[in-house]
């Protein structure tokens, strides 16, 4: 029972630790999780700027696992190449050992400090940095509760005949005990949690120095997993930068198997204090393979990029005119970034003429597909965006710059089409499928004829944002009093039938109003097109509104 006890009261204390640890990262995050994305964008200069990116990050975050989603998610968008997100690594993993060593220090006595500093400080912020800076001082406190909390739970341990047996067992099999660490790290989602777990067990003096050197590469493998495991839907750019640094601990952590026996007397001799020798070990462990890879870290990401080569896009999801070699030239550049808009332009027509089908058929297929598309949509915009930002950083004339603009505003508000065929009509369509609602004859003869315009519509922008033609531009911009009538006209009738009455129109009169509101919305974004046309050629004005003295003469 006494046995049982200790280990709920190690397990507690753990669960807190990786509790504390995670309000710290989230706390961060919000508070200045903009500044550091930032940070990391900036630091890809050199590989030792990237490496103190990664390092300063972490030491803020104390979570090697929330850099690596960062870098991942710049390394799946090109703005890091793998080479410097391996070098980010390297240096977040020197990061989380320093930390590591920081909450060795015996500063458990800050602890009620913290915590009485981060209630105070999140109860009386109003704004979000305030209480994510409150919410880490917190989870900061906790975190150093937590530690008192493991050392007095392994007391016992100095005594326990139990422990000592399990102990010996696992420095006999230092193969299982890699994998029993690695597998606590990705439960934990912390290498740090771990580490500071063997630190408390090991502070009760039963631990073999290989041991504990071996569950201390452990921890570090199995902290490279999460990241990994996180990055899977990312694309193959930001799974290089996991999969390498996964590959690079693994390397460390095979040396340790191999070697720990013959490293561990020679480290023990330098630090006699067993708390200090796991902290010791964890900061030596990363420093190591810093040392040792990042020199190497270009030849590492050629080595991936042949190992787990950027696939073709079998689904046509991605991009596919976006070329990168021709960024040099700007008609080709401009060409390309067009052709590209142009497939968001047909992407949204598919998902309105999806959304037209959906209503008809109340196959609920349908509305499964439409965000399909938009998740199609949302990508290559993104695409085209980053293209276009990366494109502009030369040397532009005013006409290219232009042009530029005209396709990033298109591109975006495509982008919000998308959003509004997503989260407004398909959910409509969705809300008609559920409740078996039908329209009325006149009223679904309405709604069609509204859909048909807006796509009939699109197609017109499309024309207009190659061909840049003013007469077309002035055509689609007069439409919108078509469109506005033609809502008004279908709202008029549609409150007719329900003064008469008519079940059909009183069951759908809420979906049948927001359907032509979205279309309205959907129609706005459509003729946005043409003002840039217009605007340059001096036929759009910059207010609708008659002046004052023209209306009194």
């Amino acid at each position: 029972m006494e046995s049982t006890i200790v280990l709920i009261d190690i397990l507690g204390a753990g669960a807190l630790l990786i509790w504390g640890l995670r309000m710290v990262k989230t706390g961060v995050t919000r508070a200045f999780g903009a500044q550091l994305r930032v940070w990391i964008g900036r630091g890809t200069a050199n590989r030792f700027v990237s490496f103190f990116a990664g390092l300063f990050a972490t030491l803020l975050l104390q979570s090697s696992t929330a850099t690596a989603m960062m870098s991942a998610s710049f390394a799946s968008r090109e703005l890091l190449t793998g080479a410097m997100g391996q070098s980010v690594m390297l240096g977040a993993n020197v990061g989380t050992s320093l930390v590591s060593g920081v909450l060795a220090l015996d500063v458990h006595w800050l602890a009620p400090l913290f915590v009485l500093a981060g209630v105070a400080v999140f109860k009386l912020s109003q704004e979000s940095r305030g209480k994510g800076i409150g919410r880490a001082l917190l989870g900061l406190g906790l975190m150093l509760v937590a530690l008192r909390l493991l050392g007095e739970a392994t007391d016992p341990i100095r005594q326990s005949t139990t422990i000592a047996l399990i102990l010996n067992a696992l420095a006999g099999a230092p193969l299982f005990a890699l994998i029993l660490a690695a597998g606590l790290a990705v439960l934990a989602s912390s290498s740090l949690a771990v580490v500071l777990l063997v630190m408390s067990l090991a502070s009760a003096g039963n631990m073999d120095h290989g041991l504990a050197l071996v569950l201390v590469a452990g921890a570090n493998l199995g902290g490279a997993v999460p990241p990994l495991l996180a990055t899977m839907g990312e694309g193959v750019l930001a799974r290089r930068v996991t999969v390498s640094n996964l590959c690079v601990r693994a390397f460390g952590a095979m040396v340790v198997l191999v070697a720990g026996s013959l490293l561990a007397p020679a480290l023990a001799g330098l630090v006699t204090d067993p708390a200090g020798f796991v902290v010791s070990a964890h900061i030596g462990f990363n420093l190591a393979l810093s040392v040792l890879f990042l020199p190497l870290v270009g030849l590492l990401a050629r080595l991936f990029a042949r190992l787990m080569p950027n696939v073709v896009d079998a689904q046509g999801v991605g991009p596919r005119f976006l070329d990168n070699a021709v960024l040099d030239d700007p008609v080709v550049a401009l060409s390309a970034a067009a052709r590209e808009t142009l497939r968001i332009g047909d992407t949204v027509v598919e998902m309105l003429e999806t959304s037209l089908r959906t209503l008809r058929s109340n196959d609920t297929k349908g509305c499964a597909s439409v965000k399909l598309l938009d998740d199609k949509v949302d990508t290559l915009q993104e695409a085209v965006k980053i293209y276009l930002a990366r494109f502009t950083s030369v040397e532009l004339d005013e006409g290219e710059m232009r042009r530029a603009e005209e396709i990033l505003s298109y591109a975006i508000n495509l982008e919000h089409i998308g959003d509004i065929v997503d989260h407004g009509l398909n959910d409509l369509a969705a809300r008609k499928i559920k409740g078996r609602l039908t329209f009325s004859g006149e009223g679904f003869h309405e709604i069609e004829a509204f859909y048909e315009k807006t796509i009939a519509n699109l197609r017109i922008a499309q024309t207009i944002f190659m061909s840049r033609d003013v007469e077309l531009a002035r055509r689609l911009v007069e439409v919108k009093v078509d469109i506005r009538r033609l809502e008004q006209e279908s709202a008029s009738r549609h409150l007719d039938r329900i003064r008469q009455r008519r079940a059909e129109s009183i069951e759908t009169s809420t979906l049948h109003l927001d359907i032509l509101r979205d279309l309205k919305r959907v129609n706005a974004h459509i003729t946005s097109v043409a003002y840039p046309i217009l605007d340059e050629v001096g036929q759009l004005r910059e207010s609708r509104l008659r002046s004052l003295d023209k209306k009194a003469s």
